[in-house]
């Protein structure tokens, strides 16, 4: 049986489940102050019942600036986001996640239950995690080689 550490649900446990979201209808504008106040790379876009309808990133709001920088006051999110999001949940292996997110070119990965929201994970939060295990394996493997647990 997999380690719970292993799992989304860990990672969420341990950074937090805070979601900071967006509106379909709120301009680029608010999205940049968004991100920015709340130092992350993503937002999921949430509907008025709370539903995942889409994501927006850094990169999705950059690539519109520099189309359209007179214009992100009046720019929609609806307009900008990306639609086909690829998403986790909180049973999925962390070597999974960092699979998808590596294969699919995305750092941020919003985790569901169900209909529900869960929370978003970075590649950072997994790479975080990882490099942890790998150190407790590596000592653990130390002090045993080393007698230290005879």
């Amino acid at each position: 049986m997999a380690n719970a550490s292993n799992k989304v649900r860990g990672c969420l446990d341990k950074k937090g489940r805070q979601l900071i979201t967006i509106g379909p209808d709120d301009t680029v504008e608010t999205a940049i102050r968004k991100l920015v106040d709340n130092k992350i790379g993503a937002m999921p876009v949430c509907d008025g019942k709370g539903n995942l309808i889409g994501i927006v990133s850094e990169r999705d709001l950059l690539k519109e600036c520099a189309q359209r920088a007179k214009s992100i006051d009046k720019t929609r999110i609806k307009d900008v986001m990306t639609t086909e999001v690829v998403i986790g949940i909180l049973e999925d292996d962390l070597d999974y996640v960092m699979d998808i997110m590596t294969q699919r070119g995305i750092r941020h990965l919003p985790i569901m239950d169900g209909p529900k929201l869960e929370g978003m994970v970075s590649i950072r939060d997994v790479v975080d995690i990882q490099l942890e295990k790998s150190k407790a394996e590596a000592r653990f493997l130390h002090d045993y080689i080393s007698g230290g647990y005879r």
